[in-house]
Formats: structure tokens, C-alpha cells, sequence
């Protein structure tokens, strides 16, 4: 999930020292460029603590940090501190599968199948996924099983464990190999095939087969023993202390933690220079410009053209300079990392955070690359970035007038309308704000300040794609570009009248996660548990999925690139007059559903025999009342505001009183049979 935030936290800054290397082989600029740019990330966009290094010719050149591990104890960032990873994790599963395929245990266009027997779905063409489908996200999977995979200071796997269970009842998005899009399901399955070929769990197979010969003793997943301490704090707004160990329990999907400096380590396996770990038939498979091979945008200077497991194989600012970038992203809640390779020049570079996005530590590693080159003259001097001119409307021809109606992405569909050579678009996925774009010539469309094209394209799979190209500058920092299709054109879906009055009820409600444990990250934001259905019932469209009947809503979505990705469907269900609704095998209640707080004086609440959580309503009558909990150890609880607003969550404040806002929301979680007493008192 890479998220543009802009949270301003003010924090100690500590550039560690270079290593001797660097004081050889590296140029004043270099450094200087880390350190601003580092500065201006920890000042400005909700980071902590951050850390980098560069790794040239098998030596690191660079390596330093700005921010802190631990803000109570004001402990700088150090070369040994540990961050999570996030998605650059991908490649390590990558890499092992490929191992598997140097020794012939698998072969990656055989199907999955033949590895995996009890991989089984709904859906014929699943017998047709091959490991290199995993490897490129093009395997038509739904998406992302997330439920339960983020937790604090606990490394449970049902996530894991479960996931091909899951599987058995969901359906494929696309035939497999038609399109790539982001898909983290197909990474954990990769986890279970080297689990299932090697016999060892996915933790040992890395530790013996890459951690260990290449000595990475900080690279760790949260099945590992280690000094949890070295890790990063993490923090969120709102929350003074620090946040418990966040555990990625995906692990092949995001899970490892590591340094900068063993992840740029780790990149010598990727670019070549371990043959005796991996080969250089699979490293230049890896490589490879998978997106070509199947729908996809018209190739471009981009940030996104999928290899096997890298993100991009193509990474722009890099082609402009004749220059083979790779690059992988990598985002959990509270980590960010990115990693960038040129292996032509054997150059790696890595930046590590806690806090912010892995957008800031991508530019960040761009920027400090072309700097790194200059200082050595491989180029001449850094291009500038792209300037633009503001918008100047023309006429429009009146075919592309054919182009207005709905479109849709995973979550949302859009009315488009096409007026008088200009569209007005909301918001989209915190990229860009609401705009205008007029028509100016060429079948494009553009913002005011000509930085963001808009177009249609028609795409060899016969639908109709809403095309952006974006240059998008980032303060600071620098500027970054994205060309992405991000909505589908959709045909409409007329809906009979007992089944449109049914979903218009829905319209706007909230339905509540109830099998995410207590101790998972999702209680720390509400928005994470709650699940807003919005319905187009004109159009017969619910969150993006299209209406099949009274109670039950499927996926439409075939949107390449990024937008079509964490699909799901709609399931409705009753239960003693209840509502709830099935989405990706969790279960969640509707908040017409949710009952007040029970009055008196010690009322209780028991976790049920299913293990689902339990959420009040905060009605008037306990309004500014304080509530003190007496919850088992393996219970906790979570108050939010009218808002969604965290006011307590007992697993990470140990604090088991909290003021009940008016309107708010209380929810109790634990194991089946927890019983929580509770005292209300007035203030």
C-alpha cells in the first residue's frame, strides 16, 4: 500500500560517519546530498529515523542516517539499527524460488500446481498459474490477504496458514498472464512452495541458502530469535510512545527486517555477483521486462515495468541516461524502504525508514545515485527535472464525447462527463488533488499546470482504460514520474427494483472488521477495520464491485498497473437479523447492527466461541463517562471518537481506563471465552 503523507514531525538529527571508503572514493556532494535530503525527510514528512547506504564494486562507499531509533531516549540511527523492509522482502522470496529452479526442485512455467496440490480455487484457470505469474503479478489473483498479517509484538502466522484455504473459494480477476498488477497473494504462495519443496520453514531456507554465507547477521523475519531492541521505534500521530514491534507475519509478501547496508549486500546476490548462491541464468531472468508480455501501458519513461520481483527493470530518470536501473519499493504501516541497483556499474543503493512512504526513500535514492554517478563521471552532469507549461484549451473533437460514462477501479467507481472539452476528476488515491482537465490536442487532456496527461486507451482486451501520465514533484525532495491506467470503463448494470431499494439502504454504512486480533495495527486507525460500502445503484455498482442480486456484489476490475490490485467481492449475509458482509473471507457487522454499551454500573463483555470481536456503540448515556477495563492478558480493548479518531488502545497505552466520546465506538477483542469487566463512572 505506498501512501503520500505529509506529517510534520520534528526530530534530532545524527548523520552516522562515512566509512574510510568513502572518504577514498566518494566526492563531498555525494554526501552532502544524502545528508540533505535525509534532513529534509525526517523534518518535513513524518519520519523518525532513517538510514542509507551505497554499496559500489562489492565495498560500501556510503553509509549514514538523520533521525533517531528511539525518541524517548532521544539513540540515533546507527549503521546496525534494523528497519523493516516491506515489499523489497519480494525479492528475497524471489530469489529463493529461483534457487529452487538453479537446482531443478521447480521449474517457474510449469504449473503451480505441480508443486503445490492443495492449491486449489473456484476458479478453473487457476491450474494455469505458473511461479513466473507469482514472480510478475500477472497470475489474475484477487490480490491481498491482509487480515491478522500486521501485528504487534506478536509473530502469529494464521495469516500464512491459512491463505490456500482462503484461496479455494475465491475466483481469478483476469486469465492468468493477461495483465500484470500488484499482487501480494501471489508472493506468500510463493513462501509456501519453497516451504513445501524444501521441507524447512521459509525463515530457515533464507538463513541457510543467503543470511548465512553472506554473513547478513541483521537480517532477520519475525519466526527469528533476535534483539528485538535493535530495531527502529515506530510511532504513529497521536500516540506519544513508541508502538510495540510491528510483526509483517507476510513474510514473503513484507515481512523481513534488515539494514541498508545488508540490503544493498543482499543486491550482489541480485545483480550477479553470488553465482554460488544464485545463477546468472535466474539473475538475468529476474531482469527480465516481464510487463512486456501481457497487457499493458504503452511502454514509456515510467516507475513501474515489472521484472520478476522488481518493481521496475526500466526505472526512470535512469533511461534517460542510457542507464539499466532496477528498482523495488517496499511499504508496511510503519516501515518504508526502497532499493535501487544499476548492474552495469555494480552500484547498489538503500534507504531504510521509520515512518513516511517509500515514495520519499525512492526519490531519495534516485536523486543520491545520479549524484553518486556524476561524482564518478559516468555522466556528465544531472539532466534537469521536467518543466511544464499551463494548459491551453483547444477544440475538441466531438468522437471523443463517446468516452463519458462510468469507470471503475478496485473500491470506487467514477461518473466521468465529458463537457465542452473539459472533465473534472476527484481526488485519486492521495496522488493528486481534485482537478480540471481540458482538452489540448492529440486525444489528451490536461491539468492546469500541464503536469498530470490524461487520455483513453483502448486496450487489445477490448476495454477502455483512463490513462495518466504524471510528473508529480515532491518538496524537497525532487520530482518523480507514474504512467498508469487507473480506471476501466464499465457498461451499465440495471438493476430491478426490489434489489436497487435493497442496496441504497447500504449506501454510506459502515461494516466493522470483527476477526482482526487485538494485537493487529489495524485497531491503531479505524479506517483499517472499517469497510464503507458506496453504492451507485442507478448504475448497479457497489465500492466498485457490480451488483449480481439482492446480496452479492463481484469484482469488474481488469485495471493493469496498480489500480486494479487487492480486488474483492461483496457477500451479504444475516444473522439473527443482523447484517454482516464476507469480503475476502473476513467477516464484518454492520453498524446498524453494533449495539450501545451495556449500562449499569460492571457490565461484561465475553469474546464468543467463534473468536470474534466485539463492538458497542459509545451512545449518550455512557457518554464522558470513564470506563476502567479489567481485560485478561490475552485480551484488549480500543475506544474511538464520533470521528474514527483512536482516543485508547490498551495494547499499545497498557492504560485500561479511557473518557467515552459521545458517538464513538468501543471494541473488545481476545480469545474465545475472554471475559472483560467493566466500571463506568461519571467524570
Amino acid at each position: 500500500m505506498k501512501k503520500m503523507v505529509s506529517v510534520l514531525l520534528t526530530a534530532m538529527l545524527l548523520t552516522v560517519p562515512v566509512t574510510s571508503a568513502f572518504a577514498q572514493t566518494t566526492q563531498d556532494p555525494v554526501k552532502e546530498k544524502a545528508k540533505t535530503l535525509a534532513s529534509k525527510i525526517v523534518s518535513d514528512y513524518g519520519v523518525s529515523g532513517i538510514q542509507y547506504a551505497i554499496k559500489d564494486h562489492g565495498s560500501v562507499v556510503l553509509s549514514g542516517g538523520a533521525g533517531v531509533q528511539d525518541k524517548a531516549a532521544e539513540t540515533p540511527v546507527t549503521k546496525d539499527t534494523m528497519f523493516g523492509i516491506g515489499s523489497v522482502s519480494k525479492l528475497y522470496v524471489t530469489a529463493a524460488a529461483m534457487k529452487l529452479a538453479d537446482s531443478n526442485q521447480i521449474h517457474i512455467d510449469k504449473p503451480l500446481t505441480t508443486y503445490l496440490k492443495e492449491f486449489k480455487m473456484a476458479d478453473e484457470r487457476y491450474k494455469k498459474i505458473t511461479p513466473r505469474m507469482l514472480m510478475n503479478h500477472s497470475s489474475g489473483l484477487y490480490g491481498s490477504h491482509y487480515e491478522n498479517g500486521f501485528l504487534l509484538d506478536d509473530n502469529d502466522a494464521r495469516t500464512h496458514d491459512e491463505l490456500l484455504s482462503k484461496l479455494r473459494s475465491e475466483h481469478l480477476k483476469a486469465d492468468p498472464g493477461e495483465f500484470s498488477v500488484y499482487c501480494n497473494d501471489g508472493f506468500q504462495l510463493l513462501e509456501i512452495l519453497v516451504e513445501r519443496v524444501t521441507g524447512l520453514s521459509y525463515s530457515e531456507f533464507l538463513n541457510k541458502h543467503f543470511t548465512t554465507p553472506l554473513d547478513l547477521s541483521f537480517t532477520k523475519t519475525p519466526r527469528d530469535s533476535f534483539d528485538r531492541s535493535r530495531l527502529a521505534k515506530t510511532y504513529v500521530p497521536g500516540i506519544d510512545q513508541a508502538l510495540p514491534v510491528e510483526n509483517v507475519n507476510l513474510i514473503g509478501t513484507g515481512g523481513i527486517y534488515s539494514t541498508a547496508e545488508e540490503v544493498s549486500k543482499f543486491a550482489e546476490v541480485l545483480i550477479g555477483n553470488r553465482t554460488d548462491l544464485l545463477s546468472e541464468k535466474s539473475v538475468k531472468a529476474m531482469q527480465s521486462h516481464e510487463y512486456r508480455k501481457g497487457l499493458w501501458v504503452p511502454e514509456k519513461t515510467n516507475t513501474i515495468n515489472y521484472g520478476l520481483g522488481w518493481d521496475a527493470v526500466k526505472l526512470a530518470p535512469f533511461d534517460d541516461y542510457g542507464i539499466t536501473a532496477l528498482s523495488k519499493g517496499g511499504d508496511t504501516q510503519m516501515y518504508h524502504a526502497n532499493l535501487t541497483t544499476l548492474p552495469e556499474h555494480d552500484i547498489s543503493v538503500a534507504v531504510l525508514s521509520s515512518g513516511g512512504a517509500s515514495v520519499y526513500n525512492s526519490i531519495m535514492t534516485s536523486n543520491i545515485l545520479l549524484e553518486y554517478l556524476k561524482a564518478k563521471g559516468i555522466i556528465k552532469e544531472i539532466l534537469p527535472e521536467k518543466t511544464f507549461q499551463p494548459a491551453v484549451k483547444t477544440d475538441m473533437p466531438p468522437d471523443l464525447q463517446a468516452y463519458s460514462g462510468i469507470y471503475g477501479f478496485v473500491g470506487t467507481t467514477l461518473n466521468l462527463e465529458i463537457k465542452n472539452g473539459e472533465i473534472d476528476l476527484p481526488a485519486m488515491g492521495g496522488l493528486t488533488p481534485p482537478e480540471k482537465f481540458v482538452y489540448t490536442g492529440k486525444g489528451e487532456f490536461k491539468n492546469k499546470q500541464g503536469n498530470i496527461t490524461l487520455s483513453f486507451d483502448r486496450a487489445k482486451n477490448g476495454k477502455t482504460y483512463l490513462k495518466f501520465n504524471r510528473y508529480l514533484d515532491v518538496p524537497g525532495l525532487g520530482q518523480t514520474v507514474m504512467v498508469t491506467y487507473d480506471y476501466q470503463k464499465l457498461d451499465p448494470n440495471p438493476l430491478d427494483k426490489k434489489t436497487k431499494k435493497v442496496w441504497e439502504q447500504r449506501n454510506g454504512k459502515r461494516y466493522y472488521a470483527l476477526e482482526e486480533k487485538i494485537t493487529s495495527v489495524g485497531y491503531l486507525n479505524q479506517a483499517l477495520l472499517a469497510r464503507e460500502i458506496n453504492v451507485d445503484s442507478d448504475h448497479g455498482y457497489a465500492s466498485g464491485t457490480k451488483i449480481v442480486n439482492k446480496n452479492k456484489a463481484v469484482n469488474v476490475s481488469a485495471v493493469p498497473v496498480m489500480n486494479g490490485r487487492d480486488a474483492f467481492d461483496l457477500n451479504f449475509y444475516n444473522v439473527n437479523q443482523k447484517e454482516y458482509v464476507n469480503i475476502g473471507g473476513q467477516s464484518y457487522i454492520s453498524e446498524d447492527a453494533i449495539k450501545a454499551l451495556p449500562e449499569g454500573n460492571s457490565p461484561i463483555c465475553i469474546i464468543p466461541s467463534n473468536g470474534q470481536a466485539v463492538w458497542y456503540k459509545i451512545d449518550k448515556k455512557s457518554a464522558n463517562k470513564v470506563i476502567n477495563v479489567q481485560a485478561p492478558a490475552s485480551g484488549g480493548f480500543a475506544v474511538y471518537d464520533a470521528k474514527g479518531v483512536l482516543v485508547n488502545f490498551s495494547k499499545v497505552s497498557s492504560t485500561h481506563s479511557a473518557v467515552l466520546p459521545e458517538g464513538g465506538l468501543i471494541v473488545f477483542g481476545g480469545k474465545a471465552g475472554d471475559v472483560f469487566k467493566m466500571n463506568m463512572k461519571s467524570k
